[in-house]
């Protein structure tokens, strides 16, 4: 990604603050940050119904330009990427929030767009109910999708329960912070967190020097909802971050998923009455959870390598469908449009190619016009 592009993008998410859905509509609409900066002092000719709040904003540039070659200064010296919306790297499955940030600063190993991303949430005050909870379920979920990235949010309790356990069983798994990359809250999770950038790492949509305010919690539960194919809920009291990241992930039509607990224990109510009034599905175990994904057939393939089963996926494939089955391998569950630009195939024809390869058992299509390749 051009580094002007990167910074042009920084300095329109510090602008967002002010209208993130309206930023993200414009930068959708023109495809591209430094054109918009190159608009700055008529704002309103890409986009008219501007806040005059934004078009002075916009008249300041200059002040973010100079707080964006900070930043990225600070990110080459210390191994951060800047990821923006436009760039391969950044999740796919974010990307189709109407809230999703501009751009992300992410430290790790971890492939952000893998096949398979779970969101493991709940309460700061985990008891140990839910702790072997979350132990059993990463334990059985590495033998049945042992690929499965795992997100949360590096808080006590539930989060970094999840974190270890997912490290413990050689599970992928990232954290979403509330704040920059120079800093780490809480700060006794240091240790957990250097373990995660080997095999998974951290990710947040602020830049450095920005602290962990209490907003930017609320916030954050967006990109933990956004880049997950589901939220699982283990404990949670009557109230609680984990219930309003479930709610944002309901309204993202995201799966939502949480444990049942004994009637009245004090972080199992919140589960309990979400389950109750239909707000997620009740699961008792990693194998009631793959199931109701539609997931098994990652554990039939595993079994096949393991008898040393060689599986013939892709039989009489024309040279167009091998070619969309090429750009999904490079980078899975990609949307039509971005499929299209990726395999140089118009909207028109990959349309009825990509009908033909689900008919084939190639693919799978998902909500929001993404397709999954099965292998």
């Amino acid at each position: 990604m051009p580094e002007h592009e990167i910074l042009s993008t920084m300095v329109l998410s510090r602008m967002s603050y002010f209208s993130l859905a309206g930023m993200l509509e414009l930068y959708n609409r023109v495809g591209s940050a430094k054109t918009i900066l190159e608009h700055r002092r008529d704002i309103r000719a890409l986009l008219p119904d501007a806040s005059p709040r934004l078009v002075e904003a916009f008249q300041k540039a200059g002040e973010l330009w100079r707080r964006a070659e900070d930043e990225i200064r600070y990110d080459q010296a210390n191994g951060i990427e800047p990821i923006t919306m436009n760039d391969a790297r950044y999740p796919q499955r974010l990307r189709e929030c109407p809230d999703a940030p501009l751009i992300l600063f992410y430290k790790g190993t971890a492939d952000l767009n893998p096949t398979r991303v779970i969101s493991i949430i709940g309460t700061r005050h985990s008891t140990a109910y839910g702790q072997d909870l979350i132990r059993r379920f990463c334990q059985d979920l590495r033998m049945l999708c042992p690929q499965t990235l795992v997100v949360s949010g590096l808080a006590y309790g539930v989060d970094i329960c999840a974190h270890r356990e997912a490290l413990a069983n050689n599970l992928p798994t990232v954290g979403v912070l509330a704040h920059g990359l120079d800093d780490l809250y809480p700060p006794r999770h240091r240790q957990t967190a250097n373990e995660m950038l080997l095999n998974g790492g951290l990710l947040t949509e602020y830049m450095t020097q920005t602290n962990a305010d209490k907003v930017n919690f609320v916030r954050r539960n967006r990109i933990v909802a956004g880049m997950a194919d589901a939220t699982i809920l283990v404990e949670s009291g009557t109230k609680g971050g984990g219930l309003i990241t479930c709610g944002i992930a309901r309204d993202y039509n995201r799966d939502v998923f949480a444990f049942p607990g004994a009637v009245g224990a004090p972080y199992s109510e919140g589960c309990n009455n979400l389950i109750r009034d239909n707000g997620a599905a009740l699961i008792t175990s990693a194998e009631d959870f793959v199931k109701a994904m539609g997931w098994e057939t990652d554990q039939q393939l595993r079994q096949a390598q393991q008898q040393g089963i060689e599986r013939q996926l892709f039989p009489e494939l024309t040279p167009e469908e091998q070619t969309i089955v090429n750009a999904l391998r490079q980078c899975n569950d990609q949307q039509i449009n971005l499929l299209s630009v990726k395999s140089g195939i118009a909207i028109g024809p990959l349309t009825a190619l990509l009908f033909s390869l689900e008919m084939k058992g190639v693919v799978k299509p998902y909500s929001g016009g993404t397709y999954h390749l099965l292998a």
